[in-house]
């Protein structure tokens, strides 16, 4: 039988409090988006709508998912998502493959790793970006919005850290099996950082999903807009008119209704991808921070 302290019991149970106040202050706000959503005209204009629905109604929802350019601007941001993530893992692992290697095996290692660290330290800034954009002929196209953000140093230095604490008999192994290195890669040691790959999908995903400023920045017209630059031009410039809203429907409905409903439509994607990726995210992040 474990014997646990005074002190311990004490910590364990301020830990458990605090996680408590922490996930409640995470979920609440989104169940109250989701109850405003589902409340009637009267108590959203009436701020009264807390955890519950007041005189529900679905006329939020209907007037959202029948909105043309909100559709439009979901399916964009679920192809910049789906895009973008793969691409982007595709970069990363073969990068971060190459660079795992010691000097011997990859002369000029240590050059290509001080290159990629001071990209992340010093960026090249908002204008120069632009006019790279601008001048390679991307505007207003979904790679404006995918290939400035393919590669994630961070990213690629946490899977670099889990690739090196592989042990190195497997990859020996395959090679004397007579496996090149993109052979040894994808049926090595992908399957085997299951933990590391689930942790960049999961951020390069909520990376592009939230993603808001570039669709602004990159995209003239708003029916270009994903997702995330759809909401902002709802929620914070409150402009119905060019996104497509139905002015007359807002007589019936309150626009905070309108603002919840695709706020939460917005969110249920992540959320939905998260615990499927959860169980590795622990595990990807630690075994990957291992090694410098």
């Amino acid at each position: 039988m474990r014997y646990y302290s005074k002190s311990y019991k004490t910590f364990q149970t301020l830990n458990y409090f605090l996680i408590a106040v922490l996930s409640l202050a995470c979920i609440l706000p989104l169940i109250h988006i989701f109850s405003v959503s589902l409340s009637s005209k009267d108590a959203a204009t009436a701020n009264i709508v807390n955890f519950f629905p007041v005189d529900l109604t679905f006329a939020a929802y209907k007037e959202t998912l029948g909105n043309d350019n909100f559709l439009r601007a979901l399916s964009i941001g679920f192809q910049r998502t789906v895009i973008g993530t793969l691409l982007s893992l595709a970069v990363t692992m073969m990068a971060a493959y190459s660079l795992s290697k010691d000097n011997f095996r990859f002369r000029g290692r240590n050059v290509y790793s001080w290159y990629f660290i001071v990209i992340m330290l010093f960026h090249g800034g908002l204008i120069p970006t632009y006019l790279v954009v601008s001048g390679t002929g991307l505007m207003d196209s979904i790679w404006a919005l995918i290939i400035p953000s393919a590669v994630n140093v961070w990213n690629m230095i946490l899977m670099l850290n889990f690739f090196r604490n592989l042990p190195p008999e497997l990859e020996e192994a395959a090679l004397i099996d007579g496996a090149g290195h993109f052979r040894t890669l994808f049926s090595i040691f992908i399957p085997v950082s299951m933990p590391s790959v689930a942790t960049i999908i999961l951020f390069t995903m909520v990376m592009h999903w939230n993603s808001w400023f570039d669709g602004i920045i990159y995209m003239t017209k708003i029916h270009d807009y994903p997702l995330a630059s759809f909401l902002h031009t709802i929620v914070v410039k409150e402009n119905f008119t060019e996104v497509g809203v139905d002015l007359a429907a807002l007589n019936q409905i309150s626009n905070r209704t309108v603002k919840a409903s695709q706020i939460f439509i917005g969110s249920l994607p992540i959320l939905l991808v998260y615990p499927f990726l959860q169980k590795y995210f622990v595990k990807g992040i630690v075994m990957g921070s291992v090694k410098g």
